[in-house]
């Protein structure tokens, strides 16, 4: 099946496995620095295992609310060009705050833009949300 013609149930589980596996990334890339740095608990300080820890747990805060909205969209049957559309602004954006933040602590254009493209991707999904509800 290609993209235009899978059905939104597809869609969804498409971008939902996407996001499951760049959390998945984003955790081991916590192992790494915690092993690297020798630390259990906690960042120590250590600027590289803080951006990490944050670039997981900012994902953690946003991915799950938007991946639960791509599953109810596909219940309610929207297009799953909404739902690609959605998921994929979501995911790129998840993709580039996560490098931007891993990077430097500080603001960055990847990081700006992932949040920016977060923040698209959530307006979309609520939108579209609301008209499935009430249309």
């Amino acid at each position: 099946m290609d993209a235009v013609t899978s059905t939104s149930g597809n869609a969804a589980a498409l971008w939902v496995g996407l996001h499951m596996f760049l959390l998945l990334v984003l955790s081991l890339l916590v192992v790494r620095q915690r092993q690297k740095h020798k630390v259990a608990l906690g960042d120590e300080g250590i600027p590289e295992l803080a951006q990490a820890i944050r670039a997981f747990g900012n994902a953690t805060e946003y991915v799950p609310a938007a991946m639960c909205g791509l599953a109810v969209l596909a219940l309610v049957n929207a297009p799953s060009l909404a739902i690609h559309l959605a998921g994929f602004v979501m995911f790129a954006g998840r993709c580039l705050h996560a490098v931007g933040l891993s990077n430097s602590g500080g603001t960055s254009f990847p990081r700006v833009i992932g949040v920016l493209a977060t923040w698209v991707a959530y307006v979309f999904i609520g939108v579209a949300l609301l008209f499935y509800a009430i249309a």
